[in-house]
């Protein structure tokens, strides 16, 4: 008898934000809110079918939303801490693909360069997603779009994000937010824009969905009338706390002043944690505008519509 191991024609992988269109995001999108409206009516990992959730980066809200999630889902979650595997060891990464995707029916993994994952998903035969990586956050951006749709629709709302936006939260916050056709405004100075490559392809985007990107050191320009305001800590997991970064970024703490320019029923976002009285203060993160907690709730309904998708569609 002949095993097949290979991956099968119609294999998905969410690696990054555009790993899927504009419409399966909305797909997406909508079953998470039904999800969210009856947690337990979804079941489509009942067996149970098994996911790996590796982490090689600590985690909190990524690690509880995912377990709590596959288990709603019906399915068993196989948490790994990544150092205390051969893959902290010098396994290979193409071997460690090949021997989780006979066990399990996704792999999830939190991990450092985007090369990793990449290469993860090239030698795995089920679905891989990025549960964040340096250069991109993609289930996080799926959470704050749920989180936002609650509040208004998504096409041709305003986004302003603060602060570093040149890894991963500021490139999905731009390549996510333009497939859903809104109005990105990036406030930041020059060397925390993203990069031309995730500016090229936001175009490409925005030019079929109608969303557009605009960049401005000004705060205060990006975030006049803006109907969302996000932000995120200025260091980054494994970047080293600098003076110089702190003094770049001082200017975008979002505080009552720079937030009273944003649109009177504006919404407040921050993917956590946070570093309270950095990139955002005390009354803002606790005050009205705030949907912070909404937002980190959102992770497990989205994530839980994202791996229901993921596997109907792999299968």
């Amino acid at each position: 008898m002949t095993l097949n191991h290979s991956a099968p024609p119609n294999q998905k992988h969410f690696l990054k934000d555009d790993d899927i269109t504009p419409a399966q995001q909305a797909e997406i999108l909508d079953l998470a809110a039904k999800m969210k409206a009856d947690r337990h009516a979804y079941r489509p990992l009942a067996g149970p079918k098994s996911v790996a959730v590796v982490f090689e980066k600590p985690s909190t809200r990524t690690r509880m939303s995912f377990d709590v999630g596959i288990a709603e889902l019906g399915g068993h979650s196989v948490v790994i801490d990544a150092q205390s595997t051969q893959l902290g060891r010098g396994e290979t990464v193409a071997d460690t693909a090949r021997v989780l995707s006979r066990y399990v029916s996704a792999i999830v993994i939190r991990t450092f360069g985007d090369d990793r994952i990449a290469e993860l998903a090239e030698h795995a035969t089920v679905p891989v997603v990025n549960a964040l990586t340096d250069g991109w956050h993609p289930c996080q951006l799926l959470a704050d779009l749920q989180t936002i749709a609650e509040h208004r629709p998504l096409k041709g709302t305003s986004v302003a994000y603060l602060g570093d936006a040149a890894f991963n939260m500021g490139n999905s916050t731009v390549i996510a937010c333009s497939l859903a056709g809104m109005h990105v405004r990036i406030g930041a100075p020059e060397a925390y824009q993203p990069a031309a490559e995730v500016l090229e392809r936001a175009a490409q985007i925005n030019a079929a969905t109608g969303g557009s990107v605009t960049l401005t050191a000004d705060p205060v320009e990006a975030v006049a009338g803006a109907h969302v305001v996000s932000t995120d800590a200025w260091v980054s997991m494994g970047m080293a706390d600098s003076a110089q970064r702190f003094g770049d970024l001082s200017r975008y703490q979002l505080g009552t002043d720079l937030l009273a320019h944003a649109a009177d029923d504006a919404i407040v976002l921050h993917c956590l944690p946070a570093h309270r009285g950095e990139e955002i203060t005390d009354d803002v993160i606790d005050g009205p505008h705030s949907r912070v907690f909404d937002q980190a709730e959102n992770r497990l309904h989205a994530q839980k519509a994202l791996l229901a998708w993921l596997v109907k569609e792999s299968s």
